[in-house]
């Protein structure tokens, strides 16, 4: 299995991302949300609302940030992503299937105000223990 294999099979087996993000006065905030995950494209699909400040500041400097944990902590066993990316307009051709693909994993997501927007991710970080003390698998766009 290559790095992006290995990376993408953990990310789409978990459900909450944290989002980082930063405003033009470099005050940080950082938002959890459920996602969906294109590992194909390696995109990140979440929904939220336009009068957040999260999307907010993600719609004025779009680059971003943020993490993925187990669903299931091992005290044990260090695994997670760290993740870079941006966010993508609404009417990028990345984001075409965004809703979609949000709602067949969260299907209960139909009844909730919002839009679904695409972070397409641009490097991915996985420690994983798991492999060795001390184990990281990196992933690049482009490589």
């Amino acid at each position: 299995m290559n790095a992006h294999e290995h990376i993408a099979a953990f990310v789409a087996a978990q459900t909450v991302a944290t989002v980082c993000c930063t405003n033009a006065d470099q005050q940080l905030h950082c938002f959890s949300c459920y996602y969906a995950f294109d590992a194909g494209q390696t995109l990140l699909y979440f929904k939220t609302s336009a009068d957040t400040q999260h999307m907010q500041w993600l719609q004025a400097m779009p680059q971003t940030a943020g993490s993925i944990l187990p669903n299931k902590l091992q005290k044990l066993v260090v695994k997670g992503i760290q993740w870079s990316g941006v966010l993508l307009a609404e009417d990028d051709p990345l984001a075409a299937h965004a809703g979609k693909q949000y709602h067949l994993k969260y299907p209960f997501a139909l009844a909730m105000p919002g839009t679904v927007r695409t972070i397409r991710l641009d490097t991915l970080k996985m420690t994983d223990n798991s492999l060795g003390f001390g184990s990281k698998v990196h992933w690049k766009r482009g490589e």
